[in-house]
């Protein structure tokens, strides 16, 4: 097995996209390259927007946003949990094949990243707030160091107010609300840099608004009285940091040739407001659905669009959009959506496939951890403070029977959603018709050809992800 990537060379590319005057077009020098600013919320759902019409949620920063950039009407992120999807925003695949099979779970270090491709362009990167992909100690291969980054301050999982959070592998207590100090840290790493030769990768993952939904926003309280205030609260609140970021990059004279890309984790915690059918958790829309809005200035980025983009999109289209060879050493399940953003493109040429529990979540306590790290640390007791933690997931390959089906996965070949569930129930939905999920058409006679050949290609799709989860990928990369 491999233990490292290859370390790659510097590489530009040009592609232009001329279908609506849009080019992405970048040569290798600094002047060129964009900025990338990818900022995540935790449990946000697609409907807890004002710019998506909910009826009481004050978003004015992400109202602005999507009215000066471009909107994904239906953006997917790549699981309905939150590890998951972080490791298919890093590596541009279903996360089963990185082992990231639920919450908890370790990305692997075989897995070659966007951070990592995008540093051996002439990037440097830092990521700022809940990973929840690995350790936080100095010497982990797991740690965002091993994922590409240059600089770092972590949490594990998600945290509230005054949290205790690693800086590259030194862990602090500090004071006060954790998604304004995230959003500090991010401001500090950005003017670092903007005066620098390189340009800059930042990650912003915020870790609002999951429960239990401890912060609050500045200013007067607010929906006193309303069903899940405080979660609304903290989406408010992450809505005023939203607005510091576009608010200092155009102070410091970056947001003209920034992309900054916003998203959620996974559905959020109201059905009501999920987009569609459940919640988070669960592989029905309203698990799946999230906001997503990209701007560009440089671009003249607009519009809307109902064509499914998702997480797994990001890494092929962003190096396309910055003119920066694709590396892609493992099968990826993302594609370059740059075209549909452009408008050149109206339709989405790749099935989407989704698979959640292949295996069990782990829990991971943030704070509780990082806190005995931290007197261990103080007391120059020996590090690591659980020598589990520090590499657990890396080595492990437990070799899955390809014809593996445990959990719930799903085939969406616009408007076409197949649902397989435990191996044996299967659903067909048409998301155009009905996008609650409603009428299963599985059963219906004028439906056999299509439910049998989605059937056959999900299956084939899963039967890939089951030889990635089992090392396959990395044995073809030797």
């Amino acid at each position: 097995m491999l233990n490292r990537r290859v370390l790659l060379a510097a590489m530009g590319a040009v592609i232009y996209l001329t279908a609506t005057e849009v080019s992405f077009a970048a040569k290798p020098y600094r002047s060129d390259k964009p900025n990338i600013i990818l900022v995540m919320a935790d449990d946000q759902g697609w409907g807890d927007t004002g710019y998506n019409g909910h009826p009481f949620v004050q978003t004015p920063s992400l109202d602005a946003m999507a009215k000066d950039g471009f909107v994904f009407d239906r953006f997917y992120a790549g699981a309905p949990v939150c590890s998951p999807t972080r490791a298919s925003v890093m590596t541009g695949r279903n996360p089963n094949r990185a082992k990231v099979t639920n919450h908890g779970r370790y990305m692997r270090p075989h897995e070659q990243t966007i951070a990592e491709t995008l540093k051996a362009a002439g990037y440097i990167t830092g990521i700022f707030g809940k990973v929840h992909l690995g350790s936080g100690q100095p010497d982990s291969p797991c740690n965002p160091s091993g994922m590409g980054f240059d600089e770092w301050v972590i949490g594990l999982n998600f945290f509230d107010n005054d949290p205790y959070l690693s800086r590259m592998g030194k862990i602090e207590h500090r004071q006060g609300k954790g998604s304004v100090i995230l959003m500090d840290d991010t401001l500090e790493f950005l003017k670092k840099h903007k005066d620098g030769n390189r340009p800059i990768f930042t990650v912003v993952w915020f870790p609002s608004p999951h429960a239990p939904h401890a912060e609050v926003p500045e200013g007067p309280s607010l929906y006193k009285g309303k069903p899940n205030a405080a979660y609304y609260r903290e989406i408010t609140l992450l809505d005023q940091q939203v607005g510091r970021l576009r608010h200092a990059i155009r102070e410091m004279g970056m947001a003209e040739n920034t992309i900054l890309w916003y998203c959620s984790d996974n559905g959020g915690l109201v059905k009501e407001s999920s987009g569609g059918r459940e919640k988070k958790g669960s592989i029905y829309e309203g698990g799946l659905r999230v906001p997503g809005i990209i701007e560009w200035p440089a671009r003249q980025l607009k519009g809307r669009t109902a064509v499914p983009v998702a997480t797994f999109d990001i890494y092929p289209t962003l190096l396309a959009m910055a003119g920066v060879e694709l590396y892609a050493p493992h099968p990826l399940d993302g594609m370059d959506v740059s075209g549909i953003i452009s408008g050149s493109v109206t339709e989405r040429s790749k099935p989407m496939g989704f698979w959640h529990k292949l295996q069990g979540g782990q829990g991971t306590r943030s704070d509780q951890i990082q806190k005995a790290i931290m007197e261990k640390q103080q007391a120059g007791a020996p590090l690591p403070h659980d020598p589990k933690r520090v590499r657990k997931d890396v080595n492990e390959f437990p070799q899955f029977p390809e014809e593996t089906t445990t959990g719930h996965a799903a085939w969406t070949d616009w408007p076409w959603k197949l649902h397989r569930i435990n191996g044996t129930k299967f659903e067909l939905y048409n998301l155009s018709d009905d996008p609650m999920e409603k009428t299963d058409l599985s059963q219906n006679p004028q439906q056999t050809q299509r439910l049998k050949r989605m059937q056959q290609e999900l299956d084939t799709w899963m039967r890939s992800v089951i030889r990635s989860i089992n090392g396959k990928d990395y044995q073809e990369t030797k």
